[in-house]
């Protein structure tokens, strides 16, 4: 059976680690809930697609409101299990993304993607996403 829900308990969080982990490698997992935990005091919300009581694709993502876009939902991670890829489920995790940033009265859906990330640029295109932007950046 697969249900997609929001990571809310301690529980939650965790079950969505080694899928996270396959997106962003130096992130500790002893460490993950308590990130995650203060992520969520600034608006970050995780959301998970289980199968048999597995996580295979997890989103963390947040709602804005900024004077360029108006109210938009964005998207700081988007990850399926390398092992579950091209089954769908990034699509429906995407698609349930789309109706909670309608449902929230979002006017837009955006995220980053690494310039390196060629699968994951086809798999936005395919969901009708446009580039609209570089995203510049400098380390402090």
């Amino acid at each position: 059976m697969m249900s997609i829900q929001l990571g809310e308990s301690n529980f939650q969080i965790l079950k969505c680690f080694p899928v996270m982990y396959q997106l962003r490698p130096h992130l500790e997992q002893a460490k993950f809930v308590e990130q995650v935990r203060y992520q969520m005091k600034e608006g970050y919300q995780l959301v998970f697609l289980e199968v048999e009581q597995q996580a295979v694709a997890v989103a963390g993502f947040r709602i804005y409101t900024c004077l360029a876009s108006g109210k938009f939902l964005y998207i700081d991670d988007l990850v399926v299990d390398e092992l579950k890829r091209s089954q769908n489920y990034g699509k429906q995790l995407f698609q349930w993304l789309i109706e909670y940033a309608i449902n929230h009265d979002c006017e837009h859906l955006s995220l980053d993607s690494g310039v390196q990330r060629f699968a994951a640029h086809r798999f936005y295109l395919m969901q009708r996403m446009s580039i609209t932007s570089h995203h510049f950046g400098i380390e402090l």
